[in-house]
């Protein structure tokens, strides 16, 4: 994982809240003082929530479960569908579809949809429609990539999210909270807190404050599936050795029945 320390998030702009009138008071706890008419945020507490967070994301991506990336604010688009893709974690980044969450399975009915179009792109019978229909195929493809292309590999609801700013992703948000799917976001010093179940409080405008802290929060999901990773081969391992073991067992269990029944037949050749 990456390890980050407080001059990283200084020279990244981590600190760097709202005007002092932005506020949200419930930040209060996050906030170490204020200069020039804005908020700077404690990154003592920073550094803390983004550790505890991490290990949290770790654990789940352990788990073999999803973890869903949310950010459709431009600064933030780029790197949060860079990591994911990476990560190999579903991801919206284009615009949010109300009920995404909890209306799953019309939102399911959309991706078979761009499923069946992808395929039959690849057909060589694609090539027998008209011209017209063809165009209107490529468009509905185009539309419903861009706004699903991010989650079309998803087969069930996510296990967390996580959201870069939950101001802009409000509807995320509330619809998660809804299914009891926890929460991980930045916060900044003009949201609350108490919607998320990890709160990081940070700078959630500027791109090289979202780039470190997504940066870090991915090398813990990538430690987790590593470790994943591990586990299964150790498991694999185990029951390689296991397996002889288990069939000499057998096998000894079964000569050992076999030896009395000699023995009988023996006496009863001898009489």
């Amino acid at each position: 994982m990456i390890e980050v320390n407080q001059k990283q998030l200084l020279d990244a702009g981590v600190h760097f809240g709202h005007l002092t009138r932005k506020w949200n008071p419930k930040m209060a706890p996050y906030i170490l003082m204020e200069k020039n008419g804005i908020h700077l945020i404690d990154l003592n507490k920073t550094k803390r929530s983004l550790e505890m967070a991490g290990e949290a994301l770790k654990n789940i991506a352990r788990s073999g479960k999803k973890i869903m990336f949310v950010a459709t604010k431009k600064q933030a688009q780029e790197v949060v569908s860079s990591e994911a893709q990476k990560l190999r974690m579903p991801y919206v980044t284009e615009r949010w579809l109300g009920g995404m969450l909890t209306n799953f399975v019309t939102v399911r009915k959309s991706l078979k949809k761009l499923a069946a179009i992808d395929k039959l792109m690849k057909d060589e019978e694609f090539l027998n429609l008209a011209k017209k229909e063809r165009l209107m195929k490529m468009r509905e493809k185009e539309k419903l990539s861009r706004v699903l292309g991010g989650i079309e590999d998803i087969q069930r609801l996510p296990a967390a999210l996580f959201v870069v700013d939950i101001k802009k992703e409000h509807i995320a948000v509330a619809e998660a909270q809804k299914l009891n799917i926890p929460v991980f976001a930045m916060v900044d010093t003009n949201s609350d807190p108490d919607q998320v179940d990890f709160p990081i409080p940070a700078n959630d405008d500027a791109f090289k404050s979202i780039n470190l802290i997504v940066g870090v929060l991915s090398s813990y999901i990538e430690d987790g599936i590593e470790e994943r990773k591990k586990d299964k081969e150790e498991a694999k391992k185990k029951e390689a050795e296991e397996q002889p073991q288990a069939e000499g067992a057998e096998k000894q269990a079964e000569e050992e029945v076999a030896e009395p029944e000699a023995v009988e037949e023996g006496k009863e050749n001898k009489e």
